[in-house]
């Protein structure tokens, strides 16, 4: 009879949800003494455990839930054992019960998820499953939360028959060490639930898709007509707008491109960026992010890194920002092509075509056989290399959607949410979590040029009623000083990256705006996201425990007792680099321990609840107003201002762009003015003319030959604190002569 009943069950389950389950094979590997922990998106999810499972277990559920007279029907069907998680007795009871070797469901979120993701975690499940030393199933159920059995109703894209499915992992034991005993145990092991949690919503997102094909079921899950694009002309673009222009452009840079090619793209935030980085993905093309800031000179070596021959820019782009000798500079050498130019080509025929195409986009992606591979190359980014030559990031689909599954258990996008993005998209940051991962998510992201507009952005964030809001230290203090009290208050999530958040910066967002700003940690090379806190872990002071499905070790470094060097491993870890000096070879990161380890060259400190605190970076790079800025690219100009002498860049924290760069140098009668000359006339950025020059007769080395790092280090600092005081002239005194000059 119960065999019947789960038959029909299931009949009816896929032909009105379409419900596909993998990972049976699981159940049986998990022994006699299970708990099956699942989470909870509506009331669908008893009956498909009950349906699908091969045995039919005891269902540990809410008392004030189990009350309801929805769930009297369900009591037919299966046993309940009524608890209150938090209730000791209940607790002990429900151990006594798994250990005579019985299986039960429990719902470690305790209720129905309102948001989409995950709830809170009681400490109750961890608990049952350490005292009674049962094995953990985690189930997870996806899709349910938008059917309308579930509690989103005017939080999401509801409706009566959406897709689910339900993947049931490997069983899991939770070990907690001897030693642990009271509340200290009991805290452990209910983290280890929580990361088993995430795990469980981190492994029911499809990863193995292609960036294109995502965007396509996001359009389908969150309806077509969703609103996901704004700019700040206030053009406003929905699921259906952004896949039909993204079709017709396709067709237009088909005809002037290969298959597979590298394409530059140098464009600010705007509809239009969003709108061709699809085009190239729809048609199999790599964009190549560069950073416009850099100066022609780094743009030059970024796309011969990249082997990118063509770039892509608009004219208006060029004019407002003031680029016309730049962009004249890149024609010298690579075919530069602007937007604007394609509307002569645009014939009625063609926007009857890509129209048609749109109807169907997905048969129309895969009609054309390009970009369907998830390990291919998605898209290029750029960090400074060690020479001062940009490194090409290669990341492939896979890479970015591993790390939008990781970043959604703590972070999580809605159709409800708008997120206020100024962070550029040539950057990982401003990519990936503030474009992609939204878009991915149903949210609606307001893209907006410049971080820098201190008084302009709090006042759209109040007009907009913005919810999510990723900034950098440095800009959080800029925003704070303009900002009215209440421009904020619709801000639900305030994440800090890039650069280190700074104690002050966390208590004047609290204390003027009553908002937690969540840190995190990242490197472009991880697609970014290595660590976040989120509501339910956070940390005062660190940037979070690792995302879902990430390994990592620490290697010692001289001097350092508590601490070293951050070594990670995980499925968003790039592919590899693209250098200059080899062009069009990938070199896949790899350690000693074997290849997909990454050294972060940074140097961090993990605790036993696994927290990262960042000391330092390893790496000899600066961070203004969050872009990296390489330090030996600043010795490079110094050396092209005043040959043949002694050069030495040091980088000191500064209050308004987060650090600022101290120029020691042997030369005489230097003035920063030099250094601006020499960088226009080699088309080189600003940020890497140094703030300070400070003349030294003779430039420290170590006995290596080396030049000392360590003491200049000491100097600046002591200088950055106490420029009139005797304390850093008491240092100056040891170690070199005066004379310093600075220059605003």
């Amino acid at each position: 009879m119960i065999r019947l009943w789960k038959l029909c069950f299931r009949i009816l389950l896929r032909l009105f949800y379409r419900v596909e389950v993998s990972g049976l094979e699981n159940y049986e590997k998990a022994g006699d003494r299970v708990l099956i922990v699942a989470n909870h998106t509506s009331l669908l999810d008893g009956i498909l455990l009950y349906a699908w499972l091969p045995e039919t277990p005891t269902f540990a559920i809410n008392t004030s839930i189990a009350a309801k007279r929805i769930f009297k029907p369900f009591l037919f069907f299966v046993d309940l054992f009524e608890m209150d998680a938090t209730n000791p007795l209940s607790v002990k009871s429900m151990v006594k019960y798994i250990k005579q070797n019985k299986k039960a469901v429990i719902f470690p979120e305790g209720r129905i998820t309102v948001t989409g993701s995950l709830m809170k975690i009681y400490e109750g499940p961890g608990l049952i499953a350490d005292k009674s030393d049962a094995t953990i199933l985690p189930i997870a159920i996806e899709g349910a939360q938008y059917s309308r059995l579930s509690y989103m109703k005017g939080r999401g894209h509801v409706r009566w028959f959406p897709k689910v499915t339900v993947t049931i992992l490997p069983p899991e034991k939770i070990e907690v060490s001897s030693k642990l005993l009271g509340h200290d145990r009991r805290k452990a092991a209910s983290r280890q639930l929580q990361d088993l949690m995430f795990k469980l919503t981190y492994s029911s997102f499809d990863q193995k898709r292609t960036l294109y094909s995502t965007m396509l079921d996001a359009s389908k899950q969150f309806g077509p007509k969703q609103i996901i694009l704004e700019d700040f002309k206030r053009e406003q673009l929905n699921y259906k707008q952004l896949i039909l222009r993204s079709i017709l452009l396709s067709g237009l840079i088909k005809k002037q491109t290969k298959a597979g090619e590298h394409i530059g793209v140098l464009l600010p935030n705007v509809n239009a960026l969003p709108i061709f980085f699809f085009a190239l993905q729809s048609i199999g093309r790599v964009p190549a992010m560069l950073n416009f800031t850099s100066g022609a000179l780094t743009i030059k070596r970024a796309c011969e890194t990249a082997q990118a021959k063509i770039i892509y820019t608009s004219r208006g782009f060029i004019e407002n920002a003031k680029l016309e000798k730049m962009a004249a500079e890149l024609e010298k050498d690579f075919t530069v092509i602007y937007l604007e130019d394609f509307k002569q080509s645009i014939s009625l025929a063609t926007k009857l075509s890509a129209l048609y195409k749109s109807r169907n986009p997905a048969r129309h992606y895969a009609k054309q056989g390009l970009n369907t591979n998830p390990e291919a190359t998605a898209v290029i980014l750029f960090t400074s290399g060690s020479e001062g030559h940009p490194k090409g990031v290669v990341l492939s689909h896979s890479n970015i959607l591993a790390n939008y599954a990781q970043v959604r258990c703590h972070i999580n996008f809605t159709p409800k949410d708008t997120i206020f993005n100024c962070l550029p998209l040539f950057h990982s940051f401003g990519l990936n979590a503030g474009f992609l991962m939204p878009l991915f998510g149903g949210g609606k992201v307001f893209l907006y040029p410049s971080p820098l507009h201190y008084r302009i952005i709090p006042e759209l964030i109040y007009e907009l009623g913005a919810t999510i809001f990723f900034a950098t230290d440095t800009f959080f203090k800029g925003y704070a000083r303009y900002a009215h009290p209440f421009d904020l208050n619709t801000l639900n999530y305030v994440v800090a990256g890039a650069e280190k958040l700074h104690d002050d910066t966390i208590h004047l967002w609290m204390n003027k705006f009553g908002l937690r700003i969540l840190q995190g940690y990242g490197v472009t090379e991880a697609s970014p996201v290595i660590s976040v806190n989120n509501k339910m872990l956070n940390k005062f002071g660190t940037a979070g425990r690792l995302v879902s499905e990430m390994e990592y070790y620490i290697k010692p470094v001289d001097g350092i007792k508590d601490g070293g060097h951050l070594i990670v491993r995980g499925p968003n870890i790039m592919q590899g680099y693209l250098s200059h000096d080899k062009p069009g070879e990938i070199q896949a990161p790899a350690t000693k321990r074997g290849a997909g380890w990454y050294d972060t060259g940074d140097i961090v400190d993990i605790d036993d609840e696994g927290f990262i605190t960042i000391l330092g970076r390893a790496k000899r790079f600066a961070k203004i107003g969050g872009e990296m800025v390489s330090l030996t690219a600043v010795e490079e100009l110094a050396s092209l201002t005043w040959p043949n002498m002694n050069h030495a860049a040091v980088a000191v924290h500064d209050a308004r762009k987060g650090e600022k760069i101290i120029l020691f140098t042997d030369s005489k009668n230097t003035e920063r003015k030099q250094l601006q000359e020499v960088a226009k006339n080699k088309h080189m950025g600003e940020l890497i003319i140094a703030k300070i020059i400070i003349h030294i007769e003779v430039v420290p080395v170590l006995s290596t030959g080396k030049t000392d790092y360590l003491n200049l280090d000491k100097l600046a600092v002591a200088y950055n604190d106490d420029k009139e005081g005797s304390s850093w002239r008491e240092m100056l005194s040891k170690l070199i002569t005066h004379d310093s000059t600075e220059k605003n």
